[in-house]
């Protein structure tokens, strides 16, 4: 009877490790990919730029576009629940790079700061369309 229990025990072992989740303590990958509507506020001004945005793995790209900074490319990147995303603009002939730190929020809407060069400091929120 000990012989069976002794067999027994790392049978046991093996079946409640197979059954566990490989991926029990990963976090879930969020998808940011589309268009979203970002309202942000700085100490120059308010805006209601558009960014749409594709996403590869952690790597996001896309392009942004508003009334105040024009059009430009992006670039970014995704972990967890945090997002980063910058782009360069030129402002009045001096180039800046425009950076914006976040959170995501249920998938569908994300909030942070936003630095344009140094020379403007705010927050934004953003809505996916």
């Amino acid at each position: 009877m000990r012989f069976l229990r002794l067999l027994a025990t790392p049978v046991v072992f093996a079946l409640v490790g197979a059954s566990w989740p490989a991926d029990a303590q990963a976090p879930s990958k969020v998808d940011v990919a589309g268009k979203w509507l970002f309202t942000v506020e700085t100490s120059a001004g308010t805006g209601t730029p558009t960014l749409t945005l594709t996403q590869k793995g952690d790597s996001l790209g896309g392009h942004y576009s508003s009334q105040a900074l024009g059009e430009a490319d992006v670039k970014g990147s995704v972990s967890g629940q945090k997002i980063t995303i910058t782009l360069n603009v030129e402002v009045q002939g001096t180039p800046l790079l425009v950076t914006y730190a976040g959170t995501i929020e249920g998938g569908n809407s994300m909030k942070g700061t936003v630095d344009i060069g140094g020379q403007a400091n705010g927050t934004f929120t953003a809505k996916r369309q």
